[in-house]
């Protein structure tokens, strides 16, 4: 859109001002409808032939949802017959399930809705679905399931044993024992007391009522701990309503705090449940830490336990404070005794893996695995389960192995995922490999250039391959375990439709980093009219990590976020993943450790530069970023530190001050803290108010009053230093929000949207414009 005749006076004024030049004196509702199209809620309906809720019903079945022309359908693929059928008439369905629930049921949105799905060869059916669970026959004659949502006043959601007969679940502090078939209800701990209770999920981040155990295979036993919070910090977050606020305080531990959230690990004899026995393990207090993530639990259990497979030990993995060393110990069941087996220091922070950890118990043939980065490269090694001693490492070479995705110990085989070892494609690719233990032979699964998500089957002679880029359609296959050999192509997704919208596919890139050396890998979003002729202001997206980077995915997506939607505003947008991020070599993420105000910046400020000098339609004088959480705090840290290359910037929910965030985070990738001795500690001048006073362009800082996980105070601090230094900035505070905004995203996106129009575009953003409204 060009600049009118009436609009030159204005046109002329933006110029002489500088570096906010608008080539449009107004950005319209029409083009805010254009971006809003770009979003997830219209993309992906415009996809066909799109698979997703992949899920192996056994060694031999896949169930996933098909959809087709806006329309979902359940589909399953048989080993037999290597064709998929549909599975059930989502409309019958919907329809006995509606009758049954006494309340509409849409059958175009039933299958996205249906949750933790059980197909029987029978063909019933069991879902949950509005937080009951059903269960339908072969001829959808369908009835709720008594008592799944029910649970005793005070219980909280419960863990079931691998064979099915009982749950578990926390009461008062201690833990409670159900049998499932009776409801007969037993108390196993007795000694729990607030604070101090058994198998409580509370990290400070995270809190909820789940309880965190690891049941054994034979279902008689259960590893847990009795959590030690008593002296732990708390934190208090008030509430906005009329009359009285809600006061909401929990127990809340902070980098340097002298008392942190302990474990003390037990071991619960329940195969005669009225005579429960405890042991506890002849150790002292572990510290609430992991291997491959913040807390003790990642997702949703306990990884760093494991049962030998008959249940008659048990091994885990201690990580100190923080997080230099990890500790693999066996402990003895009945008497609690327990031996240290091998332990890893390394300098800057110990991690596992990716998504679960990297070490297996093998005590069947006195071994184990160990996952390390030693070699700078993340490897399996096989080590002595006596001595601790390598016996032989496992995978080798510039490249790293990411998740243990399946073991076979009888056939001493894994199946691993990796990055980087194909040669020649972007190394974030991941790819799925046959390990055998014994011979080192390394079989490609996958070799089709491309990012590969696989879904694997506990047991069975297959798995699911998705292969797609970030430009190229998604294909579906069943292939071989051993060979990679394609079984059966499942689906194809059919972007017709979608490029028919006028959707455009990201673009890959790659640039030289801050040493002018490492390739720094990201993604670019134009605008689906873009013109090379003209100048257009960039906007970086940032998530600096170090747990995970910038680029949301590497697989196709219809939409990232709203990178595409607010390109089509007028904008270049890239994500490109800095060093200090995951993935490529550990020196490559070790790179700011103990300097987290690095925050990737120097490799992101060479980014765009770079991009900018090989490209005339990028105006470098118009650069802004924005970023959510880790994001919100470099945003803010680009704005101090960087003043003269960002000249717009929107900060969501940062945590600018890792002092006042939990003692996790900060100890595991700055270090614990050190007195220097003169006041300062190596955390001073680590947080975003220290350098507030150097802010010269526009600032909008947001965040949730009710953030559990970052709470707001970060925010507030920032806002306070910004105060004493008589700087100007924008302060929207949402609240009821947590750290995702909820019912409130919409809103932020929007008046995100609005700032950079605004402030960067220098146009007029269309009034009050709505997301979502139907």
């Amino acid at each position: 859109m060009g600049i009118s005749i009436r609009a030159l006076p204005l046109a002329v004024a933006l110029v002489m001002a500088g570096p906010a030049l608008a080539q449009n004196t107004t950005v319209t509702e029409a083009d805010y409808a254009r971006a809003e199209k770009m979003l997830a809620p219209a993309t992906s309906k415009l996809i066909d032939d799109a698979v997703s809720n992949v899920k192996w019903l056994d060694g031999d079945r896949v169930l996933f949802v098909e959809r087709n022309n806006g329309k979902s359908e359940y589909k399953v693929w048989d080993a037999a017959s290597k064709k998929a059928s549909r599975a059930l008439d989502v409309d019958r369905l919907a329809s006995e399930l509606a009758t049954a629930s006494k309340a509409k049921v849409d059958a175009a949105m039933l299958p996205m809705m249906m949750s933790a799905m059980v197909l029987e060869k029978d063909g019933s059916v069991s879902f949950g679905y509005a937080k009951k669970r059903w269960t339908c026959d072969a001829n959808y004659s369908c009835k709720e399931v008594e008592g799944f949502a029910k649970s005793a006043p005070g219980a909280a959601p419960s863990v079931p044993s691998p064979n099915g007969k009982y749950e578990v679940f926390i009461r008062n502090w201690n833990l409670v024992l159900r049998d499932k078939a009776s409801g007969k209800e037993t108390q196993i701990t007795k000694d729990g007391v607030t604070d101090y209770g058994y198998a409580t999920d509370n990290a400070g981040w995270t809190h909820s009522d789940r309880p965190v155990v690891v049941w054994s295979p034979d279902s008689t036993r259960i590893a847990t701990f009795q959590q030690d919070q008593r002296k732990t910090s708390s934190m208090t977050l008030v509430s906005t309503r009329a009359g009285a606020p809600e006061v909401q305080t929990w127990k809340y531990p902070f980098v340097g705090d002298k008392d942190v959230t302990m474990i003390e690990r037990v071991i619960i004899d329940v195969s005669n449940p009225a005579a429960a026995k405890m042991v506890r393990l002849k150790m002292p207090a572990d510290q609430h830490r992991s291997t491959f993530c913040d807390d003790v639990s990642c997702n949703g259990g306990w990884e760093d336990v494991q049962w030998a497979d008959d249940g008659k030990s048990l091994a885990f993995v201690s990580t100190d404070r923080g997080h230099k060393s990890a500790q693999l110990r066996v402990a003895d069941i009945n008497t609690g005794a327990v031996r240290d087996v091998y332990k890893e220091t390394v300098a800057t922070q110990y991690e596992s893996g990716n998504g679960d950890p990297n070490w297996r118990y093998m005590p069947e043939t006195n071994e184990f695995i160990w996952f390390s980065e030693k070699s700078d490269w993340g490897h399996l090694y096989l080590h002595d389960l006596t001595t601790g001693k390598v016996k032989k490492q496992l995978t080798s070479g510039n490249w790293n192995v990411w998740k243990i995705e399946r073991f076979d110990k009888p056939g001493r085989n894994l199946w691993v995922q990796a990055v980087g070892k194909e040669k020649g494609e972007d190394p974030y690719y991941k790819h799925f490999y046959k390990v055998n233990m014994d011979s080192g032979e390394i079989v490609s699964l996958t070799p089709e250039s491309g990012d590969h998500i696989v879904t694997v089957p506990d047991e069975g002679m297959h798995f699911v391959d998705q292969v797609s880029t970030i430009n190229t359609a998604p294909v579906w296959t069943v292939r071989d375990m051993n060979t990679g050999a394609v079984v059966s192509e499942i689906a194809k997704a059919d972007l017709a439709r979608l490029k028919a919208s006028g959707w455009v596919a990201p673009e890959p890139f790659v640039v030289k980093g801050r040493d002018g050396k490492t390739d720094i890998y990201g993604q670019m979003f134009k605008p689906s009219n873009f013109d090379a002729k003209k100048k257009y202001p960039i906007i970086t997206y940032i998530y600096p990590g170090p747990q995970v980077g910038s680029v949301r995915s590497r697989s196709f997506q219809p939409a990232h976020g709203d990178h595409q939607a607010l390109a089509e505003l007028g904008f270049i947008v890239v994500a490109m993943d800095g060093m200090g991020t995951p993935w490529r070599s550990k020196s490559f993420h070790d790179a700011y450790y103990g300097n987290m105000v690095d925050n990737t910046l120097p490799d992101q400020v060479a980014g765009i530069k770079a991009l900018a000098a090989k490209y005339p339609w990028i105006d470098l004088a118009r650069a802004g970023m924005w970023g959510h959480s880790g994001g919100g705090n470099a945003t803010a840290t680009a704005m101090f530190m960087y003043p003269d290359v960002y000249k717009v910037g929107i900060s969501e929910s940062g945590n600018h001050d890792n002092r006042m965030y939990e003692d996790d985070w900060g100890e595991r990738y700055h270090g614990l803290m050190v007195d220097a001795g003169d006041g300062k500690t190596n955390y001073t001048g680590q947080d975003n108010a220290a350098h507030a006073k150097n802010l010269k362009g526009k600032l909008f800082l947001i965040h949730g009053m009710m953030d559990d996980n970052v709470p707001p105070q970060n925010t507030l601090l920032v806002v306070d230093a910004l105060m004493k230094a008589n700087k100007d900035f924008d302060l929207l505070m949402l609240p009821h929000a947590r750290h995702g905004y909820g019912i409130d995203s919409n809103y932020v996106m929007r008046r995100r949207w609005d700032y950079f129009v605004k402030n960067l575009l220098g146009a007029e953003p269309p009034k009050q414009y709505e997301i979502g409204k139907k």
